[in-house]
């Protein structure tokens, strides 16, 4: 109930859209730089109007002082008759002044300021004794651009009147205007085509990233054979592999735990089922005490067969689940000396010979009673699975870098088509012989466990009627080298 509850929980909950934040951050970025680009451009677009013009009425304003301060008196009609000579000013408006600022000059015919007195910004400024510098101001409106100038009148290093311009330009004005609409529009089209690119771009990433989420909820739900299409080569490509890679890892897990219980239940049901026939057979029947006594043992012989194969089950999953720890130099021939002497009584019993041919060099870094696990596995398992009147021979020596420990029987042997499942946890070769030697099928499991734990590698070597030879191999651990 509470499992149903937490996933109804996390089903309702309702997530912010990623989507709409990164198209909204994308969008504002964007439109912030192309709003700064077009200031940019139509400030410079102007700028250059601006040094243009600057320039062009400079050089009026100083060819026409130049040629009136040639005069030798400086009144009205010989101004005029010097402008009239002048055919390459072109401008909107000519006045030309002298020192105090009258006009003896005027362009303009409608409204003539002729024989008045101006006091115009730029002809104050020309006049001025101070300044001197020629004088020149820019405006643009609606198109239109406005420009004026003025260039003081030199006589003898002398202020003696003043030139002034002023031009409308229509032309130059609707350039202007028509080169800024030109940016507006294409900043306007730049950021419509970014907005539609963040949507698109947006969308399929959240879709993408959509369908790893479903697959999740798939795997969540059981069904380990799903795998997420993602197709790209980007980095959600790589994350729907490692996906794809991680659901191969646990439907692999989720069958071996699925096989696991299966045959658990199938070997803990054999013993469970003997006792239960027995003790039946004990409370229905009339038996005499011997024959109680009989069961009673084969009840105990069950129990045993249960307590070790559940011993079994507990070691192989502390192996599973303990992490790499501290390992010690450990040697192999004493190691195997203690296993020898421990089964020696067994073996004596059933006819078996167990040689030793051990290295005095084998050191290796393993935790002792690891070590002392994979050995006793390993030579039970050559005596009971041995043939009366055989012998096992338990080798170690040094094969260049690696420290090689061999158990060879003189047994039956292994057919080809079980050697690849020999080390599976309850597989045995021959189930009636195994359950008769009290054999449960997890001790080879454990031994390759232990080995693999301690970065070894385990191999066969049989052949039907002529025995079997286990092979472990562990990187060797040379003191001398490491104490130096």
């Amino acid at each position: 109930m509470a499992i149903t509850s937490r996933n109804n929980e996390t089903t309702g909950r309702r997530y912010k859209n990623t989507q709409f934040y990164y198209a909204l951050v994308y969008v504002c970025i964007t439109s912030v730089v192309l709003l700064f680009l077009n200031i940019y451009c139509s400030g410079s677009s102007q700028k250059l109007f601006y040094n243009n013009k600057e320039k062009a009425m400079a050089e009026k304003c100083q060819f026409a002082a130049q040629e009136i301060s040639a005069l030798e008196v400086l009144n009205a009609s010989n101004v005029t008759a010097a402008v009239q000579k002048m055919d390459s000013l072109r401008v909107t408006r000519l006045l030309v002044t002298d020192r105090s600022g009258l006009v003896l000059y005027d362009s303009y015919s409608a409204d003539s300021a002729l024989g008045s007195y101006v006091v115009l910004p730029e002809i104050v400024q020309a006049l001025d004794g101070r300044s001197g510098n020629d004088v020149f101001s820019w405006q643009y409106q609606d198109g239109i651009m406005q420009s004026r100038a003025a260039t003081p009148i030199l006589s003898h290093g002398m202020i003696v009147g003043c030139v002034y311009m002023m031009e409308y330009d229509a032309t130059q004005g609707g350039v202007i205007d028509s080169l800024q609409k030109n940016i507006f529009t294409i900043t306007l089209i730049l950021e419509i085509a970014v907005i539609l690119f963040s949507v698109l771009f947006a969308t399929g990433f959240s879709t993408r990233l959509r369908r790893v989420l479903a697959s999740m909820r798939i795997i969540r739900s059981g069904d380990y054979s799903h795998r997420v299409q993602m197709g790209g080569r980007d980095e959600l490509t790589l994350l729907g592999d490692e996906f794809n890679s991680l659901t191969e890892r646990l439907q692999v897990s989720e069958n071996k735990r699925r096989q696991f219980v299966s045959d658990a239940s199938h070997e803990l049901k054999t013993p469970l089922a003997s006792i239960k026939l027995l003790t039946d057979s004990i409370l229905q029947n009339d038996m005499d005490m011997e024959t109680v006594r009989e069961f009673a043992s084969d009840i105990g012989n069950e129990a045993d067969r249960l307590n070790r194969m559940t011993l079994k089950l507990l070691s192989l999953s502390h192996i599973e689940t303990q992490e790499d720890g501290d390992c010690e130099i450990t040697f192999m021939k004493p190691t195997v000396d203690r296993v020898v002497r421990m089964l020696q009584g067994i073996a004596e019993q059933n006819d078996i010979k167990i040689i030793v041919d051990c290295k005095e060099d084998c050191s290796i870094l393993i935790l002792e009673d690891d070590l002392y696990q994979i050995i006793f596995n390993l030579v039970e398992n050559g005596i009971k699975y041995n043939l009366p009147d055989g012998t096992l021979t338990v080798r170690s020596f040094r094969d260049g870098d690696n420290a090689i420990l061999q158990v060879a029987d003189t047994g039956m042997g292994i057919p080809e088509e079980a050697q690849s499942h020999i080390f599976e946890r309850f597989y045995r070769v021959d189930k009636a012989r195994s359950r008769s030697t009290g054999g449960s099928g997890l001790g080879l499991a454990i031994v390759r466990n232990m080995v693999e734990r301690n970065q070894g590698t385990i191999s066969l070597e049989s052949a039907p009627g002529q025995g079997s030879t286990f092979t472990v191999t562990f990187p060797s651990f040379d003191v001398e080298e490491d104490v130096q």
